[in-house]
């Protein structure tokens, strides 16, 4: 015998029906807000005159550079400078034992007098025959002779007043001039020393450094493309004016002039040299120090530029701005940036004047999308209607964004 058993369904009351509708209608009804248009934080390009800074490599150079050599044969008696210190154009640096020269001058000497008491003789014996040989006295033949022995007694004459200049002078490089002023370096003979005319070792160096020479070397690619530059008239010669940053990081106080560039490239190195001209009066700056060198050599007219945080660069290196378009949507545009200049970026091409470009906000903005534009740098302000969408300036929301407060159930 089989039973069969069926369950009643359940009824609950009607005041518990009524609440569970309710909240069934309410949650089909629900609808989210519609997000407002994010803040675009922009700035109105505009053109302006640029000078096009380079920054190269150079060396310092002494300005006038002298090693001291003898002019002639000798010992070192004396030693007349303080290695190191500041020497003047003509002061005595090494004094050579005189002995020998002094003697040379006097026998110099001595042969001019007997070149001369020979040649008063001689022009003496010529004067007596003239009358002579006009009357015939004595024949035309002797005062011939009479006349050339004159002519080369005064000839002897002049040859040994030459010998006695040359003695003279070689008695005077006995003591060896300072031939600029500057400052000497160490000396590389001693007293006792014996030196000979035109030896290859010097004496001593001097070098002028005040002022002083810094050569920079610039690539020749370089060199040509601003000359290209030049000459299709986007930009026009600077000023040569040149600025030192030294091996510490330290800037150099005073500022240089180019003097000139070289007319020819390195082979072995394919750069070109430019000279440039600095005070040292501090002797701050020595002889084969290496610096970096600043310089404008043209200057860029009606010239363009972005803040760096404005633009953008796609992984295959292209140049790309993000602009307030028509009916306040955003645009992109590629451009042509090649160079920095300072902190910001130098358009070349894809931007005009008066056009805006976004530089906050970036982060939340999307081609095409509808955007609300503000002046850059202005405090963001929520939406009316509708829930805060602030702008960082990284291009990433504000960190100060609210949310809506979630419905109570």
């Amino acid at each position: 015998m089989s039973f069969a058993f069926r369950a009643a369904p359940m009824r609950l009351p009607a005041a518990f029906l009524t609440p569970l509708l309710v909240l069934t209608g309410c949650g089909g009804q629900e609808k989210r807000p519609t997000p407002p248009p994010p803040e675009a934080g922009f700035v109105v390009v505009g053109v302006q005159t640029v000078p096009l800074e380079i920054e190269l490599a150079g060396r310092t150079a002494a300005f006038e550079m002298s090693e001291v050599r003898p002019q002639v044969s000798g010992v070192i008696k004396a030693r007349l400078f303080t290695e190191g210190a500041i020497v003047r154009q003509g002061q005595t640096l090494y004094q050579i034992d005189p002995s020998l020269y002094r003697a040379a001058v006097a026998q110099a000497a001595a042969n001019v007098t007997s070149a001369e008491a020979s040649r008063e003789a001689a022009q003496a014996r010529a004067g007596r025959y003239r009358p002579l040989a006009q009357i015939e006295a004595v024949s035309q033949q002797d005062y011939t002779d009479a006349q050339a022995t004159s002519r080369q007694a005064a000839a002897s004459v002049a040859q040994n007043r030459a010998a006695l200049e040359t003695a003279n002078i070689n008695l005077r490089f006995t003591r060896v001039p300072a031939p600029i002023t500057g400052r000497i370096g160490r000396s590389i003979f001693t007293t006792g020393a014996l030196v000979t005319a035109n030896q290859a070792d010097p004496l001593t160096t001097i070098q002028r450094l005040d002022p002083i020479f810094v050569d920079i070397q610039q690539s020749s690619a370089d060199l040509l493309a601003l000359r290209r530059s030049l000459a299709t008239g986007g930009t026009v010669p600077s000023s040569a004016e040149v600025r030192l940053r030294l091996e510490d990081g330290s800037d150099y106080p005073a500022a240089g002039t180019v003097q000139f560039a070289e007319a020819m490239v390195d082979p072995s190195t394919g750069t070109v040299t430019l000279r440039a001209r600095f005070p040292n009066r501090s002797g701050l700056l020595l002889p084969g120090m290496y610096v970096r060198a600043r310089l404008s050599q043209a200057t860029a007219r009606d010239a363009i530029l972005v803040p760096q945080a404005g633009l953008a660069r796609s992984p295959r290196g292209d140049a790309t701005v993000m602009l307030v378009g028509p009916d306040n949507k955003a645009v992109q545009r590629e451009v042509q940036a090649g160079r920095t200049v300072g902190d910001k970026w130098l358009v070349t091409s894809g931007l005009k004047a008066g056009e805006r470009l976004i530089v906050e906000g970036l982060g939340r903005i999307k081609p095409g999308q509808v955007i609300r534009p503000v002046p850059a740098g202005s405090r963001p302000q929520p939406p009316k209607g509708g829930t805060g969408a602030g702008r960082g300036p990284g291009g990433g929301g504000s960190a100060t964004d609210t949310a809506g407060t979630p419905p109570q159930r």
